[in-house]
């Protein structure tokens, strides 16, 4: 059998719903979705995912998320559905290829046993994370005895990896069902062994990849990794990976994230407008207004959508604060409306794009919110420059759209 451990993208023997129990297993990741909205959206289904990765939902509502019971009631659940046969274990290494198609909008990628020696650095990251949700996926992780959310991961693939992609998906795939927001997810299943073959020469080419959802998952599969090497270790154990789908990156699609505020920081509507011309031009619009270009902020106020352009684009320091985001934190949250720390503040809320700006008028015209910025999107050039010079983004920088589901595919450990 051929030895992949040189490969830091590897085939592996996944855990996933055969063609005939796919569509009722797929379900949106477990990060989308609060406890409430999971246990709607499961209701009748005995067997969606969800009874996995939201598994509160089948217990009492008084209870807390992160009790022990919650995370017992997970590997129940997915003890069971393994005993049914509603998933199944692949009996060999394979590489899956894995479609998303949202509209118009298609991208075909590989799902893989990332290896966790290359996270940090063939593996590059763009965002800080939280110890609390890191220790939320530690547990789900060992009580399960799988990863179930994958990683989204982006390359510049070849030539090669892409016609390799493309031939596999000519082929008839496992299952092609529809999740959430009517995105049909469709998976092919590789287990020639010469196939296999290729797609690890080409992944041996690749100098990088970068993470770009799931910076928690893939933090505590290091974790988890790095707890496990003092009992065993020889590189063969799942442990030492972690579940991702890696996508071309010129096929990824990034949506704005936008910003909601509740008050203007005891300024008056007048003199807010007046600080912003200090580093902005404000431009009144007829309509609400989406930003077209680099450089450009829609802001709602009062009932009236203005167009900010910032007015200095050369004196950016570095790939992170040239981004948009980070400019309209430098210039405006901190300075102008106070807010020192996003991740903390509770005067700032954040929505992605594929909301769209009526969502942002909503929350403003309620009374919630009394502002809102709607932001340029930030590109997979700008994200993977910070990655590459080993910095972070500010919270809240980019809205991956189609998002990858859980239950298609899990990595056992």
């Amino acid at each position: 059998m051929t030895d992949f451990k040189d490969v830091f993208l590897r085939p592996f023997a996944a855990i996933r719903p055969d063609a005939k129990h796919a569509s009722e297993v797929v379900a949106p990741p477990y990060d989308v979705l609060n406890s409430a909205e999971a246990k709607e959206k499961a209701k009748g289904k005995p067997y969606s995912f969800l009874h996995v990765s939201k598994p509160e939902i089948d217990l009492p509502d008084v209870i807390d998320q992160y009790h022990d019971d919650v995370y017992k009631k997970a590997s129940e659940n997915f003890n069971s559905f393994m005993s049914k046969g509603v998933i199944k274990k692949e009996t060999k290494s394979c590489y899956y290829i894995y479609r998303l198609k949202m509209g118009e909008h298609e991208q075909t990628g590989i799902a893989v046993a990332a290896d966790v020696d290359a996270y940090k650095h063939k593996i590059l990251i763009h965002e800080k994370t939280l110890v609390k949700k890191e220790n939320d996926r530690i547990k789900q992780i060992e009580a399960v005895g799988a990863q179930t959310g994958p990683v989204l991961l982006a390359c510049e693939a070849s030539d090669n990896l892409k016609k390799i992609i493309a031939d596999q998906a000519k082929t008839k795939p496992e299952f092609s069902v529809e999740g959430d927001n009517e995105v049909i997810h469709t998976l092919w299943v590789v287990s020639d062994d010469k196939v296999i073959k290729q797609i690890a020469d080409e992944f041996r080419k690749l100098d990088k990849a970068y993470i770009a959802d799931g910076h928690h998952r893939s933090a505590s599969a290091a974790r988890i990794a790095e707890q496990r090497r003092k009992k065993a270790y020889n590189g063969d154990e799942g442990f030492n990976t972690f579940l991702a789908v890696v996508f071309p990156a010129d096929e990824m699609k990034i949506y704005d994230y936008n910003r909601v505020v509740k008050d203007l920081n005891g300024l008056s509507e007048e003199d807010f407008i007046k600080k912003l011309s200090n580093d902005y031009f404000v431009i009144p619009e007829k309509t609400m207004y989406k930003p077209t270009k680099k450089g450009e902020v829609g802001m709602y106020l009062n009932g009236k959508w203005l167009k900010l352009e910032y007015k200095d684009d050369n004196q950016y320091k570095n790939p992170v604060d040239s981004l948009d985001v980070s400019i309209l934190t430098d210039k405006v949250l901190s300075p102008i409306l106070g807010i020192e720390d996003l991740r903390l503040s509770d005067r700032i809320d954040f929505v992605g794009g594929i909301r769209g700006l009526k969502e942002l008028e909503k929350r403003v015209d309620s009374g919630e919110m009394a502002v809102a910025f709607a932001m340029f999107p930030t590109s997979m050039t700008e994200l993977m420059d910070v990655a590459s010079a080993s910095m972070l983004m500010p919270p809240k920088s980019t809205w991956f759209e189609p998002k990858l589901a859980d239950g298609v595919v899990s990595n056992p450990i």
